[in-house]
């Protein structure tokens, strides 16, 4: 991620564009967008679109039409109207139609907005399932995914509201507009000129709106955080037994009070924009229609003329507001676009920098050499100078208080961090670090090995593992998401955890959904969930696992079994195992002790003990506890 936030560039390019020359670019991208996610829908509503506007004018030539058919008898009783019939069924037929194809085009365009929702949504999941995982560590990035998925929620439908607004009304002021100047030309220039000052009031109505949004995303992720812990079961426990409702409630009354506050502030600024639009709006027809009742004293229109232009001008004036909202809307929209372009832009900069050789399949020996890593946005580096072989078949365990950099040091071997500084080999093959890929690596500038099938041969339990609110067997089955997992899979998977004789009990054994809050789920304990994630690595079956305090949750005797037993569990794969407990890690063939990032030491168990160092004070520490002369 860039040091800069691209919404605090955006704000500055924003001071700088205040003129016209942004509206046709946006045009262009809400166009994209539209016929991007539905291009039939779109061309639909347009069209009904065109043709209502059309119809305006129609209407108002028609109905002159039949004016002059009526007054043609004087008014005098007994006057032959047939002449009047036919415009005004025309008249009729018109407005039948235009009323028709409005509610088509009503729903149509829901359907539109919600397809382009629909797209934008997809695309937003591309960026966010995509990007490096250091990425989630950048609070910046938060924000900016705030921001897009709030806004994604309203704005397309928006855009395609301006579109079809700015459609409507150009085709509309057009179709009025000649039908005006027809009837009289003079009456025509005093609605067009008041269109300039109307976009640029809605242009100013929609910068503000972008600046409102920007300035409370940052209190909005909080004030969500907080509703969020208030409501969830997970931390009802909790909150219940420390008595937080109140100091929670509290501080999330006070930002949302302070957002409300903003909000009345903002509703303010835009009721004073709008009813200035609207009274310019009402004083140039007003004008206008004080310009037509001169023409007709001065005997220069006759009545029905008068009275078609009467009908004309309300219209025309309605429907350049309509095409200076439209064209407000998308330029309003048109900045959270940008915002949404900028997100969305990370996601192909990636893949442009996204290492594309094959992965190596497997390893004899995986080396870190020099490894160091530091999070975005930190200080200090969380690994330094890391050299690490683990050999093929071995089980090896990392050791260390809390804080030395054993998780963020598996995170980096399963190529879920690259490291910043040193590489990872596979062999004589680099897959990961600053060197390239190839035997040797082909150095910077190289493709380097596809991090995704990299991923693919690493099975990862970690002591936060995920809880998937899916039935017991799409839990396990995700280990092997790539492709279907039969039953027998699955449950072999958890025969090996230790998972299926509870599994097996659930209301609907495997397909039973793993949570209350669904219908006819069930919750496991902490235990039992730590063995379906356990299940769920195994059914993964890659040459390289890493278990990181794989029994925390676990008791004793099922702590016992699982180490003892580790060797046959995962026979022919390569462990690592993270842990606190030493008891769990003596019998590994290799140790590593890490301290504040730094490799401390490494050997055997009795090796290590032997050199009395960090491993060894640890070790007697913790044995301490179990010996009655402690």
């Amino acid at each position: 991620m860039p040091g800069a936030d691209v919404l605090d560039l955006h704000r500055e390019r924003h001071r700088r564009r205040r003129d016209l020359r942004a509206l046709p670019a946006l045009l262009v991208e809400a166009v994209r967008l539209c016929r991007r996610a539905a291009p039939r829908e779109f061309a639909l509503t347009l069209g009904l679109q065109l043709l209502g506007a059309t119809l305006l004018g129609v209407q108002v030539l028609v109905g002159r039409w039949a004016l002059q058919e009526i007054l043609a008898g004087d008014g005098k009783a007994g006057t032959d109207l047939r002449g009047a019939v036919a415009p005004l069924a025309l008249l009729a037929a018109v407005a039948l139609v235009g009323s028709f194809s409005g509610a088509i085009r009503q729903q149509r365009l829901r359907l539109l907005g919600e397809l382009v929702q629909r797209a934008i949504w997809a695309r937003l999941l591309d960026v966010s399932t995509t990007v490096d995982l250091t990425t989630y560590e950048d609070a910046r990035f938060y924000d900016r995914l705030q921001r897009v998925t709030t806004n994604a929620i309203s704005r397309p439908l928006a855009v395609a509201q301006g579109l079809v607004g700015i459609v409507g009304g150009s085709v509309g002021a057009v179709g009025l507009g000649v039908s005006l100047w027809i009837i009289s030309p003079v009456l025509l220039p005093l609605l067009v000129l008041a269109a300039v000052p109307l976009f640029l009031l809605s242009r100013r109505g929609g910068r503000t709106e972008f600046a409102f949004a920007l300035a409370q995303t940052p209190a909005f992720r909080v004030r969500d955080y907080l509703r969020q812990t208030l409501t969830g079961r997970d931390d009802a426990k909790e909150v219940r037994a420390y008595g937080l409702e109140e100091p929670l409630r509290r501080r999330y009354d006070g930002l949302y009070d302070d957002y409300v506050g903003a909000l009345r502030a903002q509703v303010r600024t835009r009721i004073r924009l709008a009813l200035l639009g609207n009274g310019l709006t009402a004083l140039t027809v007003a004008l206008t229609l004080g310009g037509l009742l001169l023409l007709v004293g001065r005997g220069t229109l006759d009545l029905a003329d008068a009275g078609a232009a009467g009908v004309a001008i309300p219209l025309l004036g309605s429907r350049l507001q309509q095409l200076v909202t439209g064209a407000g809307n998308v330029a309003e929209s048109g900045l959270f676009l940008e915002d949404l372009q900028a997100f969305l832009a990370i996601a192909p900069a990636a893949a442009a920098r996204r290492p594309t050789d094959p992965a190596p399949e497997g390893f004899s020996v995986l080396r870190a050499e020099g490894v160091g890593f530091r999070y975005p946005q930190a200080t200090t580096d969380s690994l330094t100078g890391i050299d690490v072989e683990i050999r093929r078949g071995q089980v090896v365990a990392l050791v260390g208080e809390n804080g030395s950099g054993k998780t963020t040091l598996a995170k980096v071997l399963a190529g879920l961090h690259t490291p910043t500084a040193g590489v990872i080999r596979w062999d004589a093959t680099v897959v990961a670090g600053a060197a390239a890929s190839g035997p040797e690596g082909s150095g910077p500038g190289g493709t380097g090995v596809d991090p995704v099938g990299l991923r693919a041969q690493v099975a990862v339990l970690f002591q936060d593992f995920a809880h998937y609110h899916l039935s017991a067997h799409d839990n396990i089955a995700l280990g092997r998401a790539d492709r279907p997992s039969s039953r027998e899979e699955v449950r072999a998977a958890a025969v090996r955890a230790g998972a299926d004789g509870f599994l097996q009990r659930l209301p609907a054994g495997y397909d039973t959904p793993l949570t209350t809050e669904l219908h006819g789920g069930s919750d496991l304990s902490l235990g039992q969930w730590q063995r379906v994630a356990l299940a769920r690595a195994f059914r993964r079956d890659a040459p390289f696992v890493i278990l990181d305090e794989p029994t925390a949750s676990l008791d004793a005797r099922a702590e016992a079994d699982l180490f003892a037993g580790i060797g046959d569990l995962m026979a022919g794969s390569t462990v690592l195992l993270i842990s606190h407990r030493f008891s769990s890690v003596r019998y590994a063939d290799r140790i590593f002790v890490l301290r504040e990032g730094r490799l401390d030491d490494s050997g055997t168990h009795d090796e290590l003990l032997a050199r009395g160092g960090h491993y060894a004070e640890l070790y007697t520490l913790q044995a301490a506890a179990y010996r009655d002369d402690a």
